[in-house]
């Protein structure tokens, strides 16, 4: 599977962005997919994740409340809608599919597959 990822940019706090994640090589809908996030000097950290069917979304109290995680399994794509964003959010995100059952959504090791990356900045 790859993955890219996109929508990334510069945004004020307070503002909206929304990531897209689009797979190649293999349907989607059989993987868990996440977003996770990496600032400067910091370790890869988990932002989001959603169960194969879509259904009860995952997310880091950090984000609680204002990013929301989908899925379109038909095109093949998640997204993660970001609003009322911070500077604290401004990171790398990642997206991320996998389905490793001995580790939980959260975890780096659930997934198999990353994308490269998309720069997200909030200026405050």
């Amino acid at each position: 599977v790859q993955l890219q990822a996109s929508g990334g940019g510069l945004v004020q706090a307070g503002g909206s962005l929304r990531l897209s994640c689009a797979a190649s090589g293999r349907t989607l809908s059989h993987y868990d997919m996440a977003w996770f996030r990496q600032a400067p000097g910091k370790e890869r950290e988990f932002a989001a994740a959603i169960g194969t069917s879509g259904g009860s979304p995952y997310y880091a109290d950090s984000v609680k409340g204002r990013f929301t995680i989908s899925r379109d399994n038909a095109k093949n794509t998640v997204y993660l809608q970001m609003n009322s964003l911070k500077a604290e959010d401004t990171a790398v995100y990642y997206c991320a599919a996998g389905n490793r059952p001995l580790y939980s959504l959260v975890a780096t090791r659930h997934y198999d597959y990353w994308g490269q990356g998309t720069q997200v900045t909030v200026s405050s």
